[in-house]
């Protein structure tokens, strides 16, 4: 079974931020339940306050900057998505939904996702279901049954103690290491080659070429 490709998208503001911390513990969670299968798996990890110039730029010129190119060819390349934002105004923040305005609608058909986001109270857990889910369902994505949200509540010595945040990581994380191993190895197409949709060893002087009867 050939190595898998993680690409975990944190759409914190701030540095540091939960959202990341957030992020990284489910990113071991899943790499420890792929390892339990003998899964190798690597991990590539965005945050998305690095490229906001970029997406920004994207956003209004059609284009991405180098870097934001070689990371959105990561996520839409990669074999499963974790994908955490912060919640603001009950729902997924501006900059988390610009990164995905970017993408290609199609990218991500068939990808598992798992799904996190953090608040400051647990009001906004249901931001997961009736905001996040419905997002990626619309891209043709395949996002988990189990979302992960954490409160700030979560993080201290009041946590909950009937469902703690670790066992809803630890569900999520099995959840999609079996997505991954039920899956085919993701290839290693790039959907901005050229070669992708123009054929093997043509390029957009061949199609000019042929559009000006050459």
């Amino acid at each position: 079974m050939g190595a898998r490709r993680i690409a975990v998208v944190s759409a914190g503001l701030s540095n540091p931020s939960t959202t990341r911390l957030l992020a990284d513990r489910m990113t071991q969670a899943v790499l420890t339940e792929l390892a339990a299968r003998d899964v190798e798996a690597s991990v590539d990890v965005f945050e998305l306050r690095d490229h906001a110039h970029d997406i920004t730029n994207n956003l209004l010129t059609g284009f991405a900057p180098p870097a934001l190119e070689s990371a959105i060819n990561a996520v839409v390349s990669s074999d499963a998505i974790i994908a955490v934002t912060p919640i603001f105004s009950t729902s997924y923040s501006g900059l988390f939904k610009s990164f995905i305005d970017v993408l290609d609608p199609d990218a991500l058909k068939g990808t598992p996702v798992l799904i996190g986001a953090n608040a400051g109270t647990a009001r906004h857990s249901l931001a997961i279901d009736y905001a996040i889910r419905p997002l990626f369902t619309y891209l043709h994505a395949d996002p988990v049954p189990t979302g992960v949200f954490a409160a700030s509540a979560d993080w201290g010595a009041s946590a909950d103690g009937v469902a703690p945040l670790g066992d809803r990581i630890a569900r999520g994380a099995r959840e999609l290491a079996d997505a991954i191993v039920r899956r085919d190895p993701a290839g290693g197409t790039d959907t901005f080659d050229p070669a992708t949709y123009l054929g093997e060893g043509r390029s957009f002087g061949h199609l000019l070429g042929g559009l000006s009867g050459e």
